[in-house]
């Protein structure tokens, strides 16, 4: 009997050591490079913009409006004005399982939805504040919830916006940009002076970051907007340890912070896109069409080759491309968007290996004209599309491993010569076109690698990619 207890004592303890060994595993602190894995390999995004702006659709009492989504401010409404177009938003064509296989057909690897945008409206069952789209629209249900479901059944990772320093709800918003009280609501709040925007934080940012992060279950990016001059180092702080607390493995953007004190995990390029490799962090979000949020009026889509050129630039340098779509007031895409989307995805389909996975090269590209590169003017606070909508001919490169993939972007030359291949810079083993069988005939030379265009190309898109494996 005692040889008995003590074989089951010593099991015990040994079973009570292998509690305590997981329980310190699982407690492990997760490392940001472990945070960051799947966001650097993933490359290419859905952004969405839908809100009270969407049922306007481009219009107020009968005319185009000015500021797109941000038309409250620009035209000079009250609270109550802007907030009875929730009456009428009854987006009952909304399917979350479609939003997501669209994504999916492009090749997009997460989805980044906007759950309160500046106008303060919240987009999801909010518990905090009652302004929120089951509260006030005949809709009555919670997209979010019907989104992270579908997210979660095709394997697409799910990030939510949030508007962090402008809410034109609440009457402790102040903001400072372009100057004092110049994007607050005026209207209704008109006291700059007498808003304390730490109750806001305390009151409503607080309350409803905690709610995107307990009520959908895995958040994979929290996406901020508008940190203005408001929001102080110990709130962005704090706000990061909350995130940190309830979801380690959220991914934070860094407008979480002011520019200048470079917190968070990433940084954001809006509408532009670096001149140059930048091998930190970094994502460009670029509009499909002029706007963010959907407009009738809207005629500046992109054509797939365009984004195509967009998406190669930037995962060239670096990035990844957050593209931008706005839903319809009926809760469908736009018909223009799900066409590039399924051009688009024909594209990655051939060409994927070249866009997931890689990291820049020696160098960006070559034979790159300047008319390319992003303008750097941008206009302020709405449509301030900067990025190039010339398509001329050029080189990109990408890596992994020891392949070199070369982009030869809306190419129309029967061959192309590239520079920074030449004889003695690179030992190449061999060259193929991605989404062509034949084969591919090339020469090294000092002055440059000639390779020789196959006779029938891929048709989805004039951009076209060859994998230089090297020695």
């Amino acid at each position: 009997m005692n040889i008995i207890n003590r074989i089951f004592n010593k099991c015990l303890i040994g079973l009570f050591l292998i509690l305590i060994c997981a329980k310190t595993i699982a407690q492990e602190p997760i490392t940001n490079e472990q945070r960051m894995e799947w966001w650097k390999d993933a490359k290419f995004g859905l952004f969405l913009h839908w809100g009270l702006y969407s049922q306007a659709a481009g219009d107020w009492k009968g005319k185009p409006y000015k500021g797109n989504e941000h038309f409250m401010i620009y035209e000079k409404l009250s609270l109550k004005e802007y907030g009875s177009l929730a009456n009428d938003f009854n987006p009952t064509l909304f399917n979350a399982d479609k939003w997501v296989e669209d994504a999916k057909m492009a090749g997009m690897k997460y989805i980044v939805i906007t759950t309160k945008h500046h106008d303060g409206f919240a987009m999801y069952n909010s518990p905090s504040s009652d302004y929120n789209i089951l509260k006030r629209t005949p809709f009555k249900r919670d997209p979010l919830k019907e989104l992270a479901e579908a997210c979660k059944k095709q394997d697409v990772k799910l990030g939510f916006y949030y508007s962090l320093g402008r809410d034109w709800e609440d009457p402790d918003c102040p903001t400072d940009w372009p100057t004092k009280g110049g994007r607050s609501n005026l209207v209704d709040y008109p006291n700059e002076d007498a808003k304390d925007f730490s109750k806001y934080f305390e009151r409503k940012v607080k309350p409803q970051i905690r709610e995107l992060l307990t009520q959908y279950g895995p958040v994979a990016v929290l996406w901020f907007d508008t940190p203005e001059g408001i929001l102080t180092e110990a709130q962005s702080k704090e706000l990061i340890q909350l995130i940190r607390t309830l979801q380690p493995k959220c991914i934070i953007n860094n407008r979480i912070a002011q520019p200048a004190r470079e917190m968070g995990d990433y940084k954001v390029s809006e509408q532009q896109i670096t001149d140059k490799i930048d091998n930190n962090p970094w994502e460009s979000c670029i509009t499909i069409s002029k706007g963010w949020g959907y407009n009738v009026h809207d005629k500046g889509w992109k054509s797939p080759e365009l984004i195509i050129r967009q998406l190669v630039e930037i995962v060239c340098k670096g990035g990844n491309l957050l593209l931008n779509i706005g839903p319809k007031p009926d809760g469908t895409f736009p018909p223009q968007a799900v066409e590039s989307l399924e051009a688009v995805g024909k594209w990655m389909k051939i060409n994927n290996e070249a866009i997931y996975g890689v990291k820049p090269w020696l160098v960006a590209g070559e034979q790159i004209s300047t008319a390319t590169l992003s303008d750097k003017k941008v206009k302020i606070d709405v449509d301030n599309d900067a990025t190039s909508k010339v398509i001329s001919p050029d080189i990109y490169f990408a890596s992994k491993g020891k392949t070199i993939y070369v982009f030869a972007r809306s190419w129309k030359e029967s061959s192309l010569k590239v520079e920074n291949l030449a004889k003695g810079k690179q030992d190449i083993k061999s060259i193929k076109m991605l989404g062509s069988s034949e084969a591919i005939k090339w020469k090294q030379l000092p002055e440059g690698l000639t390779i020789n265009m196959p006779k029938q190309l891929p048709q989805e898109a004039p951009i076209y990619i060859f994998k230089v494996i090297t020695k």
